[in-house]
């Protein structure tokens, strides 16, 4: 799985907008979370060339047992890779 707006730098305040409005409750402002469970500036070291696909079936199919709800259904998927262009820039090296 790819995200359709790689590359798409245009769309990063559009997607920590939606971030914000939608993740920061549980995920922090702007991505910033201390607990490391949540914390969603590792996706890319913790799923490599995964990170696409395991954000993707999480945010739309959730983690419920885990307080995760499902985005499906409530975000677009447009919306739903415009968070992830944005996840992809506050990812830790």
């Amino acid at each position: 799985m790819t995200n359709p707006f790689d590359g798409r730098d245009d769309l990063v305040p559009k997607g920590k907008t939606l971030f914000n409005v939608h993740c920061s409750h549980c995920h922090g402002p702007n991505a910033v979370q201390g607990e490391r469970k949540r914390d969603l500036r590792r996706l890319s070291r913790r799923y490599k060339e995964r990170m696409p696909t395991v954000f993707y079936t999480t945010a739309t199919t959730g983690r419920v047992a885990k307080g995760m709800p499902p985005w499906k259904g409530i975000l677009q998927d447009e919306e739903l890779w415009t968070i992830f262009t944005f996840l992809k820039t506050v990812q830790k090296k």
